[in-house]
C-alpha cells in the first residue's frame, strides 16, 4: 500500500517514499538521462537500490551481480497478495514484451517478496514462472528480505496477527535498474506497460 505525502512547493510536487524525496521536477541538464525522466530522487537516484543478497527459485543464493544482467523492472510485493501486486506484476511483464516486440531490447521483470514466512524460493519461483517467462522471483531469509527492502527505500509491515492469512502493507513502485548504471527511473502505479516501455527504452538507449 502506497502512503504518499504531497508537498507544493515552488511548483514542485514531492512525494515521500520510505525516506527518499522523489519529486516530479525536471532535473538538471547534465543528466544525460534527464529527458527520459519524469520524476528526480532527492540526493540522486544513487541513493535508490545497491547491493543484495537473496534466493532464487531454486534455492540458491544470488546476489544483484547475478539477477541485474540486462535491463530490470524490480517491484516488491508478495504472493499472497489479493489485487495489487497481480496487476502490477502483470504491467512489468506487458512492458518487458513490447520492449522486445517494439523495441528489441530484451528485459526482464523482477519480483522480490516482502512475506519470506510464506513465499519461499520454491513458491516465488512457481509463482514468477506463470507470470512470464523471463520473470526472476526472489526470496530469502528475513534479514536478506529487509536489507534489500531498505536499499530501495521500500516499506513494507504486516498488516494484521492472523497467522495464516494476512495481508502486508508495502510500498508499489517498480524500479527500472540498468547493468553498471543501477536505478534510473521508478514508475508508479498508474504508469500503463506502453508508458513503461516507452522511458525504458529512452533511458536504455540514452545510456548506450
Amino acid at each position: 500500500m502506497q502512503r504518499p505525502i504531497a508537498i507544493a512547493a515552488a511548483g514542485i510536487v514531492a512525494t515521500i517514499v520510505g525516506g527518499a524525496l522523489i519529486a516530479t521536477t525536471i532535473l538538471a541538464p547534465s543528466d544525460r538521462l534527464a529527458a527520459c525522466r519524469t520524476g528526480n530522487v532527492a540526493g540522486g537516484f544513487d541513493r535508490l537500490g545497491g547491493p543484495f543478497t537473496l534466493l532464487d527459485g531454486a534455492g540458491r543464493e544470488v546476489t544483484d551481480a547475478d539477477v541485474i544482467t540486462e535491463p530490470s523492472l524490480v517491484y516488491f510485493g508478495y504472493t499472497s497478495c489479493p489485487d495489487v501486486c497481480p496487476v502490477d506484476n502483470a504491467r512489468n511483464a506487458a512492458a518487458v514484451d513490447i520492449l522486445a516486440e517494439d523495441h528489441g531490447i530484451e528485459a526482464q521483470p523482477v519480483f522480490i517478496t516482502v512475506d519470506p514466512a510464506r513465499d519461499t524460493p520454491e513458491v516465488m519461483g512457481d509463482y514468477a514462472a506463470n507470470m512470464h517467462p523471463e520473470m526472476v522471483g526472489l526470496s530469502g531469509s528475513e534479514e536478506q528480505v529487509a536489507a534489500a527492502a531498505k536499499a530501495y527505500s521500500t516499506y513494507y509491515a504486516r498488516a494484521d496477527d492472523d497467522p495464516d492469512y494476512y495481508l502486508m502493507n508495502h510500498q508499489t513502485m517498480t524500479y527500472l535498474v540498468l547493468p553498471e548504471e543501477g536505478t534510473v527511473e521508478f514508475f508508479k502505479r498508474d504508469d500503463g506497460p506502453e508508458e513503461v516501455a516507452r522511458r525504458t527504452a529512452c533511458l536504455v538507449e540514452a545510456v548506450d
